[in-house]
């Protein structure tokens, strides 16, 4: 590291060895939405030497109230290369990968062809997430994985747990009922809110980019959720 100074706040708490295992390693964040973008910035500012970061949808008017990337001048632009600019001035230091395409089944194994010491996964489609999730979990990555973020209320109530242990959230329930075909039962950390959720939120979509339906949000959920997985990667990565 060459510029360490704006890291002095960070040092001051978790200390230089820390800070160094941080620097040393290469985190992957999928999905730049409401969740991932939270979470690929916090991961950045915690820092992090090596990024990828992956998405290949761009901002539309709907994302504002909860994307990082989404601003009324941002409509129309791809959220990686948004994210990618924003993470650079963060730390221009960062050695960052940016790909920009979505994470369909075919694209997952060469996503996962790369060294990663740690895999923070916030994608939003069903099929997509398990496909990603069970290619990782077959070689035998460090990753976590947020549940759903619509519906909800209460940040308070986030837990981080074994996607066995999930109630109350029919994503997580989706998930879990395909990951069983697969063979997986548990090994997978997520980030889940036991809270009621409010199905009266629910929505049809057109059905692209494998998503069918879509809950309500609120603007600090799905940041709270990139906070919660953001730092059990770097709580992780520090007690290596």
């Amino acid at each position: 590291m060459k510029d360490t100074a704006w890291l002095s706040r960070t040092e001051l708490l978790v200390g230089k060895e820390n800070l160094q295992k941080l620097h040393n390693a290469h985190v992957l964040v999928v999905g730049m939405g409401g969740v991932g973008s939270f979470a690929a910035e916090f991961i950045c500012r915690a820092g992090v030497g090596e990024m990828t970061i992956v998405d290949g949808d761009v901002v539309d008017p709907s994302n504002r109230n909860r994307q990082l990337p989404a601003l009324a001048t941002t409509h129309g632009q791809y959220k990686a290369d948004i994210m990618a600019e924003r993470l650079l001035a963060i730390n221009p230091e960062l050695k960052l990968h940016s790909i920009k395409e979505f994470i369909t089944p075919e694209k997952v194994e060469e996503v996962l062809s790369v060294k990663y010491d740690y895999v923070v996964e916030a994608i939003d489609s069903i099929t997509p997430k398990v496909t990603f999730i069970t290619a990782a979990f077959a070689k035998g990555l460090r990753i976590v994985s947020s549940m759903g973020a619509g519906a909800k209320l209460d940040p308070t109530q986030l837990r981080v747990v074994d996607i066995s242990k999930t109630y109350n959230c029919p994503f997580a329930q989706q998930i879990r009922k395909k990951l069983k075909e697969a063979n997986i039962y548990k090994g997978i950390k997520v980030v889940f809110s036991p809270e009621e959720y409010i199905k009266e939120s629910l929505m049809l979509t057109d059905g692209s980019n494998f998503k069918k339906s879509a809950y309500g949000t609120i603007s600090y959920l799905p940041a709270t959720f990139g906070a919660c997985v953001a730092s059990v990667a770097i709580r992780d990565l520090m007690n290596d």
